[in-house]
């Protein structure tokens, strides 16, 4: 199974944040083992190297990035993928629909996300880490 991984869920691993971090660490510890393959779209390290600038040096940034991308694949974003989401106007928000347009390169099979309900226009449907952990659980592949 091909998950895509929003910044949402990608930060809550990051920085632990609770009540989150116990079902992030689990979809990571899912995709470190390859029992199901994580992709991050290219433009949520940028938007998370942003972030977490308030409680972290450039170095330890660059370092919390490279060792998360160590368990997932990155999907990188072109100019066509950003027009196609430019173009759609069934998303208000650009970037969840750059989400869906990385979705589609990796083929993934969800979204995951805690802000589901900002994707009811994606191709891919989105799924909540709890929702997932239910359908999918952890050792069970």
């Amino acid at each position: 199974m091909n998950i895509l991984i929003d910044t949402n869920v990608m930060l809550d691993f990051l920085t632990q944040r609770d009540p989150f971090f116990e079902n992030a660490d689990k979809i990571m510890q899912m995709c470190k083992k390859r029992q199901i393959n994580g992709f991050i779209a290219a433009h949520s390290v940028m938007n998370a190297f942003f972030i977490l600038r308030k409680d972290y040096s450039v170095k330890d940034r660059r370092d919390i990035l490279t060792d998360y991308m160590k368990l997932v694949s990155v999907v990188g974003i072109d100019g066509s993928s950003i027009e196609k989401a430019l173009r759609r106007q069934d998303f208000s928000d650009v970037e969840d629909c750059l989400q869906d347009e990385c979705a589609l390169v990796c083929r993934a099979d969800y979204i995951v996300t805690r802000n589901v309900s900002d994707f009811k226009c994606s191709m891919i449907p989105a799924i909540d880490p709890e929702k997932l952990l239910k359908e999918y659980p952890l050792g069970r592949h």
